[in-house]
């Protein structure tokens, strides 16, 4: 199988069904076997969500609009790292793309994801260009650089929780507007597309982060073993 897109999930009742149905049109070309009778080009693809304990309608609306989606029904929060991890476990893509719910997918763009990793071997992880409601570049969803000593004391101290500007500086130093790929420190949770010998070789997200930072330490311990990241625009 081509793709596993995994999505955790935690009172989405609001949003999930619409990110799954862009997520059929945006896996246009690579097939579903399930959905559609057969893979297209012999590309499959499947979509997993694990729901962390919502208490609102989240599941009830997957099982009905989605009933042949795997579904892992947590019965506590386990955090992002650690549901994730769940969600892995059962995939069976050899690209694993963790999307979370409020995210919304263009038509053919996993293809075109998925062709250009196919190209590029050395790619290990990578994410796309996230734009807000408007069309806009979302700086919050862009790359970062690796933080500092105390900018990672910031957040370990959960500082911007309180806080949300306080470590913007570490924003990476990329040109959103030149088209194409570029190599980058880290790229952000909410598209995080891994191929799986690099979680193979890493093993999982690291589950002490429950709802922060996991992906960054991550892609610090990709390029640690030879792995690059990219942000493809």
């Amino acid at each position: 199988m081509e793709l596993s897109i995994i999505t955790v999930t935690w009172n989405s009742e609001k949003k999930i069904i619409e990110q799954m149905r862009s997520v059929v049109g945006a896996c246009k070309n690579v097939g579903n076997v399930s959905a559609i009778g057969g893979p297209a080009f012999g590309w499959e693809y499947e979509q997993i969500v694990v729901d962390n304990n919502s208490s609102d309608a989240t599941v009830a609306l997957i099982k009905k609009n989605f009933p042949n989606v795997k579904l892992i029904e947590n019965r506590e929060n386990a955090g992002f790292g650690a549901a994730n991890n769940q969600g892995v476990k059962i995939s069976q893509g050899e690209s694993i793309l963790f999307l979370n719910p409020d995210t919304r997918l263009t038509s053919g763009s996993l293809f075109k994801m998925l062709s250009w990793m196919r190209e590029k071997k050395y790619v290990g992880i990578a994410s796309c260009k996230l734009v807000d409601a408007e069309g806009k570049f979302n700086w919050e969803a862009g790359p970062r650089r690796f933080p500092l000593v105390w900018e990672q004391v910031v957040t370990l101290l959960k500082l911007p929780h309180l806080f949300p500007n306080i470590i913007n500086k570490y924003s990476a130093n990329f040109d959103y507007l030149k088209p194409g790929a570029q190599e980058v420190d880290s790229v952000r949770g909410s598209f995080f597309c891994i191929r799986r010998e690099v979680l193979q070789k890493l093993s999982g997200l690291d589950e002490r982060y429950f709802f922060w930072f996991e992906e960054v330490d991550y892609c610090r311990q990709a390029k640690s073993a030879g792995f690059k990241v990219f942000y493809n625009g």
